[in-house]
């Protein structure tokens, strides 16, 4: 008799399933094939990924836990026993990054010349330097606050480095708490005159103390920094202006619950338990490290240029059929001949979309540009292209997500900017967040308006660009165009009913459309045809899709999952997933594109090929505005299945997920040659840019 505990689950956690993902790049930062400088970066990306993750994750599961809640997730879970197991997983995963730091990395660096020192290791010439750099650069932005009765403990802003000194004073003998924070606009590390020594600017700070608090003396000094929630939660409804409620909330969250407190193992006992009590925080809330504090700093030494530490330098290239002569081609004229598929960061954003939206900005013959603005930067050439055309008379509308989380305050800075310029601009909808990347150009041509468009897997940011891996799809087809269309009126203004036919809209279309996919897969192999199924996202969490693949699986479609991040489905159990598999992509570049594939979607034997924004997940099926096109063109397709095969094959940044949930990460056989998609994909952008 079968064992209750040894059941497979319906479900995997999702919270641990995040960490799982971390854990995977924590790997990267540990595997001494990588180039040195990678390392680092990905330590920064762990890092960082934690940060998010405390002030999302563990402060909602601490808010749960707080109101009284103890319904369980889809795995079973109270928020009770999530935060427990999660705090268990973090007592393996944080040493490992310190020791991998601090054995690993930081002295695999200074066998290379990037040496990380302490104040104690620096010699007279170095200290000399320290100190003008100290009184030039770092003194006059620094503010010390004392706590005495005339003054309260002071408010630890979110994610800020600082540091917790014990003053006395010689005369009275009275000794007294102060803070000092460690200015975030000034590099964490800062660097000495050879160019490849760093020292951590608190240790800076803390060496000119005598400086901050003259005539005293300096008992103790210990860095710490303190992580507060972070979510932002809107009543929307009762908002009449949605820009002043995000501008509101974003200042709220400054001021949000603590929800961690890292600290140097060298803290005393008396500033651990004083820090500890002033941000009322359990025992469990208190991290401590023999590392540097926020290890996120480690892009600013990641930024050396130091290409013998880094991988192969790869510049993004442009598609042949884009290039005249060394020039842009006229896009316009480009799509007129075909669709266009670009692949980021393989081929560049810059020379193809960034491109189509300068060309449509500087044309005549354009009459309107519309975009969805989800991440992007103020100085971004697609915001400046927009600028442009709207100070050339054009219609321009760009809908830019306030809620862009993470993202809040930036956005509103550079939509104003827009707005000034006579942009039309639409902050977000009620209830919703738009996360379509979508562009809609119309031209007046010698037969009439035409309609170029673009349907995209990732934001209009050329930055994040060279580092995420997305599809963009460009078209001119008058179905899409007449869909994107009326998509721009309903999100700029006010519409029911409408029905996208050419596009998979969500909230309206996508969870519907998504699941009558899977049941037509189904139906094929129940009759005993192939059903064959191939999804590429971030993350799957749905609990009705689940289910749906379940049921397609044990029908007999053959289904490969590609998930970089979070994954709830449980993959390879008998009799509920036997005949799926799932795998994760983590290396060089962030997986971030979304690749749908259904093995008779039009039709017996006749393949559907779908990219857009939407994961499968209950917030990008019913909370956001998401947008997918069917990807019909049959060179186009044959580009689809090429991407997918290669992920499939890869052995050698791939993982695989296995029905205990576990993480099993692939490998070449011996003496075979490593399929590693990254590098693949980058020959073959390249051979693409040399064609005829």
């Amino acid at each position: 008799m079968t064992d209750p505990d040894d059941a497979v689950p319906r479900q995997f956690n999702r919270e641990l399933s995040w960490l799982d993902f971390n854990e995977r790049v924590l790997t990267l930062a540990a595997d001494e094939s990588v180039p040195m400088l990678e390392r680092a970066k990905f330590l920064a990306i762990f890092n960082q990924n934690l940060d998010e993750f405390f002030q999302v994750r563990v402060a909602g599961l601490k808010d749960q836990v707080a109101a009284g809640i103890t319904a369980p997730s889809p795995d079973g879970r109270s928020p009770a026993q999530q935060l427990v197991e999660v705090r268990e997983r973090l007592e393996r995963l944080l040493p490992w990054m310190e020791e991998t730091f601090l054995e690993k990395v930081a002295p695999a660096l200074a066998d290379s010349g990037i040496v990380f020192s302490s104040w104690a290791e620096l010699d007279e010439e170095d200290e000399k330097f320290l100190v003008e750099t100290f009184e030039q650069r770092i003194f006059p932005v620094l503010t010390p606050l004392a706590v005495d009765p005339g003054h309260p403990f002071p408010y630890i802003s979110n994610l800020s480095l600082n540091l917790a000194v014990i003053v006395r004073d010689p005369v009275a003998g009275e000794r007294r708490f102060a803070r000092v924070k460690v200015p975030s606009i000034l590099p964490r590390f800062v660097v000495l005159p050879d160019g490849e020594r760093y020292v951590p600017l608190e240790q800076v700070i803390a060496a000119h103390l005598g400086d901050l608090f003259p005539g005293m003396e300096i008992e103790q000094v210990h860095p710490f920094r303190v992580t507060r929630n972070a979510d932002l939660t809107l009543e929307e409804e009762e908002a009449d202006d949605l820009l002043a409620a995000v501008e509101l909330e974003v200042r709220r969250r400054r001021f949000g619950r603590a929800v961690r407190l890292e600290l140097d193992a060298a803290t005393s006992q008396e500033v651990h338990d004083l820090l500890q009590r002033e941000l009322d925080l359990d025992d469990d809330d208190v991290y401590t490290s023999p590392a540097p504090l926020d290890l996120g700093g480690l892009w600013s030494v990641y930024g050396l240029d130091r290409p013998d530490l880094k991988d192969d330098l790869y510049l993004p290239v442009t598609p042949a059929r884009l290039v005249n002569d060394d020039e842009p081609a006229d896009l316009f004229a480009a799509l007129r001949r075909s669709d266009v598929l670009v692949h980021h960061p393989y081929e560049s954003f810059r020379t193809t979309v960034g491109e189509l939206v300068r060309q449509a900005a500087k044309d005549d013959q354009v009459l309107a540009i519309k975009m969805t603005l989800y991440r992007t930067s103020g100085d971004s050439p697609v915001v400046k292209s927009l600028i442009r055309a709207a100070e050339d008379g054009k219609q321009v509308a760009a809908l830019v997500e306030l809620k862009a989380r993470f993202d809040e305050s930036a956005n509103i800075e550079w939509a104003r900017a827009l707005e000034e310029a006579g942009v039309h601009v639409v902050y977000g909808l009620i209830g919703l967040k738009v996360h379509a990347k979508t562009l809609l150009i119309v031209r007046d041509e010698p037969d009439g308006l035409r309609r170029y468009c673009h349907i995209g897997t990732g934001n209009y940011n050329p930055t994040t660009a060279a580092l995420y891996e997305d599809l963009g799809f460009l078209s001119c087809d008058p179905s899409i165009g007449n869909q994107l269309t009326q998509l721009f009126n309903e999100l700029t203004g006010y519409g029911r009913n409408v029905r996208y036919e050419s596009l998979m809209v969500a909230p309206r279309t996508l969870r519907n459309d998504m699941a009558e996919l899977i049941r037509q897969e189904t139906a094929v192999a129940e009759a005993g045809g192939e059903g064959r199924i191939v999804m590429k996202m971030n993350a799957l969490t749905d609990d009705d899709l689940i289910e749906q693949l379940y049921v397609a699986s044990e029908a007999g479609v053959q289904i490969d999952l590609v998930i970089r991040g979070i994954c709830a489905l449980v993959p390879g159990a008998e009799g509920q997933s036997s005949n799926i598999r799932v795998r994760s992509l983590v290396g060089r570049y962030l997986e971030h594109s979304r690749i749908y594939y259904f093995g008779n979607g039009d039709g017996p034997g006749q393949p559907r090929y779908i990219i857009g924004s939407a994961d499968l997940r209950a917030r990008n099926l019913d909370r956001r505005v998401e947008v997918l096109v069917s990807v019909t063109q049959p060179d186009l397709q044959d580009r689809l299945q090429e991407i997918l095969d290669l992920l499939l094959e890869d052995d050698e940044v791939a993982w695989e997920l296995r029905t205990d949930g576990t993480w099993c990460r692939c490998s070449p056989p011996p003496d075979a040659e490593p399929h590693d998609t990254h590098r693949r994909l980058q020959e073959l952008a390249i051979a693409r840019s040399r064609q005829p």
